[in-house]
């Protein structure tokens, strides 16, 4: 599933994904429930929390999402301290971070992993 799609994503980052699942992307408006979710975010897209929630509830439970936000000095970017501070307010905790292309990171937040016995 893909959500915040607009003008300004990167075509190239949406073929990759669309590739590595092997089927086209579902818009937000899908009521299916989905393995992972590509979530577009900017600084002035409102709140973070509020954004992770709306990609939690379509997720499996093992489910990831990768949150897309800018890179510094572009417009739009998000301090990397707010996602550290907003994923675990929601369940999920970051796991990485990647450039994914010349003007967009890619975050990969996951629910915790259980304490083994």
């Amino acid at each position: 599933m893909e959500i915040g799609l607009d003008s300004d994503c990167d075509d190239t980052i949406r073929e990759a994904f669309m590739a590595a699942i092997g089927q086209e992307l579902l818009d937000e408006d899908s009521d299916e429930i989905v393995e992972a979710v590509l979530l577009w975010w900017r600084d002035d897209d409102g709140d973070l929390v509020d954004g992770l929630m709306d990609a939690l509830g379509p997720l499996a439970d093992n489910g990831i999402i990768w949150l897309l936000t800018p890179k510094a000095g572009r417009d739009g970017h998000l301090d990397p301290a707010d996602i550290a501070e907003a994923a675990p307010t929601v369940g999920l905790q970051p796991t990485r971070t990647i450039s994914a292309s010349r003007s967009w990171q890619g975050t990969r937040l996951v629910p915790p992993r259980s304490p083994r016995r």
